[in-house]
């Protein structure tokens, strides 16, 4: 059984731009505190002793907060495989192990840029070798991109609200 209280919760700054994401209960304290209001809201309730609350999915800051610029996705070989979501990127396989391939090899002037890594299974990685998916005859199922903060951390961290569209981009 889910706990109401660890649901999570798109925090957006007064501007409707996404921050973070927290837990129902964090935004809830929020919300009573008059630090933020509630857009939309989940179908669970929670219960005090006195009162009943609708438990958010998506609450907005009264006020503007500056938020300082710790958008850079650090690249690693995690984020690569969360913003790939762990599918292979040659085969589409998933739920298999993965390693992290350079679209360009090292030994032919390839980077460790967001753009030329992608996860890929052992069978397609060993298939590949040291050679460009085509001389290798592979493709790739869509070109690689840096990620943006919030998407990452949501497809890592999360399944979210259909509501959340709205709010977020999905790289």
């Amino acid at each position: 059984m889910i706990n109401r209280l660890d649901i999570h919760v798109l925090l957006l700054n007064q501007n409707f731009v996404p921050i973070t994401v927290c837990n129902a209960r964090r935004a809830i304290i929020m919300v009573l505190a008059g630090k933020a209001e509630i857009i939309e809201t989940t179908e669970f309730l929670i219960h005090s002793v006195t009162r009943s609350f609708t438990v958010p999915s998506i609450i907005r800051l009264v006020t503007f907060v500056r938020v300082p610029r710790r958008w850079r996705v650090q690249l690693s070989k995690q984020n690569i495989l969360r913003r790939d979501r762990g599918i292979c990127q040659y085969c589409g396989k998933m739920d298999v192990d993965m390693t992290i391939d350079h679209i360009l090899p090292r030994s032919l002037g390839g980077q460790e840029t967001w753009e030329n890594l992608v996860c890929a299974c052992s069978d397609c990685n060993n298939k590949k070798g040291n050679r460009t998916p085509l001389e290798a005859g592979m493709n790739l199922l869509k070109q690689p991109k840096k990620p943006n903060f919030i998407s990452l951390l949501i497809s890592h961290r999360i399944t979210t609200d259909d509501t959340w569209g709205t709010y977020i981009k999905f790289g």
